[in-house]
């Protein structure tokens, strides 16, 4: 057996000579583990919120998204991308053509997002389930161009979810210069008429700026014909989307991006990282102040053991076996907050998953859920654990090693 582990553990659990030394120990033990416990309540908070982000984007993107890396369109007759409709892991493949308009019914407008899209677009996505009304999905019927509009977007122009005038949609020229004395000529003007439904995904991206439609319709208010500017697609089941997305990209080139759903949300996820990253290292460092604590309980061991080290140098100990254990004994503190904290925090994680112990409201339904959502990765678990530990070896290390040096030049 190592020789400064044993000693150093048959310090740890002895009874010392001063009571306040053990004491001192605990509580050192205590807030490493508190904070090791908040640590992993907090980032788990963090996964909760992205993994339930992630859920209402299933709703409304597709599995992967094929863009062009330059402009905002390209011919929809592309024989690479008619070679990627034809893939046979491909289930639903729709055509997009999508860009900024001005919307305006009555007396209220908004800039709008016009996603324009085939038949097919409720085969490739879940949209079906995120329509509330009375009526049904649909893009258009004999000359009429339907328009289904988020929630939020609906509460803003005052359509209500069935609207029965048309709502009138502007988008600008793609050619030729305005005419500053007749500005409508520099804009193309169509309208939608309303199916009795609306969506809402539960994200202010798409309920509050969003409208879907015919492709035809916003090929036309675009002056886009024959061309899209995203080509979306669905996998068939069972097929590895991560192997798809690469086989696709290669298939593709360099001339166009392929985006599974996370890259399509790329801000939002990026911001979550960094917020989730920002405060690990807050935690850090809170964790850091913690460690602080096993120096001084430390210390006062090292005092108190002055007798045994002069003895353990007599046995033939060295200076640097004795300042090992003292070393081994900070790291045993700190590996059993560790241990402790995470145990902690991983039983309030799973309190909250399953009793929803910290809410978000008073009330039911005014937030998406009801109670803070929580997702233990076992990654982050991992990262814990290692944290903990170099932040309590370099947290000990220097001053242990300058105490007990110094403790034991002074033995003759």
């Amino acid at each position: 057996m190592n020789f400064p582990f044993f000693i150093a553990r048959r310090y740890l659990f002895s009874k010392k000579s001063t009571h306040a030394i053990n004491i001192i120990s605990a509580i050192s033990a205590i807030g490493v583990a508190v904070a090791t416990m908040a640590l992993v309540v907090v980032l788990s908070a963090f996964n909760g919120f992205s993994d339930l982000v992630a859920s209402f984007f299933t709703a409304f993107d597709p599995q992967l998204k094929v863009v062009p890396v330059a402009g905002k369109s390209v011919a929809a007759d592309d024989p690479v991308l008619l070679k990627v409709k034809a893939m046979p892991e491909v289930e639903v493949a729709t055509e997009c053509v999508e860009d900024m308009a001005l919307a305006i019914y009555q007396d209220k407008q908004a800039m709008v997002n016009i996603k324009g899209v085939e038949d097919n677009f409720d085969s490739l996505t879940n949209i079906r389930n995120i329509l509330y009304g009375d009526g049904s999905y649909e893009l258009h019927a004999a000359n009429l161009q339907y328009g289904i509009i988020g929630i939020r977007l609906a509460q803003d122009l005052g359509t209500g979810v069935k609207w029965q005038d048309y709502l009138h949609i502007y988008a600008p020229q793609r050619e030729g210069q305005i005419d500053m004395t007749n500005l409508e000529s520099g804009f193309v003007e169509d309208s939608l008429v309303s199916p009795g439904v609306v969506f809402q995904v539960k994200q202010a991206k798409y309920d509050k700026d969003y409208i879907i439609t015919s492709i035809d319709f916003a090929r036309t208010l675009f002056n886009r014909q024959g061309e899209l500017s995203a080509l979306e697609l669905r996998m068939k089941p069972d097929t590895d989307i991560g192997r798809m997305k690469a086989k696709v990209q290669e298939a593709v080139g360099e001339k166009y991006r392929v985006l599974d759903r996370y890259e399509q949300q790329a801000d939002t996820f990026k911001i979550m990282q960094i917020e989730k990253f920002f405060a690990y290292v807050f935690l850090t460092f809170i964790l850091l102040v913690a460690c602080f604590n096993i120096i001084g309980s430390l210390s006062m061991l090292i005092i108190d053991k002055k007798d045994d080290v002069v003895t353990l140098r007599n046995l033939g100990a060295t200076d640097k076996q004795i300042t090992q254990i003292f070393l081994f004994e900070g790291r045993m503190i700190s590996f059993a907050g560790a241990v402790i904290g995470i145990g902690l925090g991983l039983l309030l994680c799973w309190l909250q998953q399953t009793y929803g112990l910290v809410r978000l409201g008073d009330s039911s339904g005014n937030f998406v859920v009801d109670a803070y959502p929580i997702s233990v990765h076992p990654w982050d678990i991992v990262l814990i654990f290692i944290t903990v530990i170099i932040v309590g070896w370099l947290a000990v290390w220097y001053p242990v090693r300058a105490i007990s040096k110094k403790l034991t030049r002074r033995e003759p």
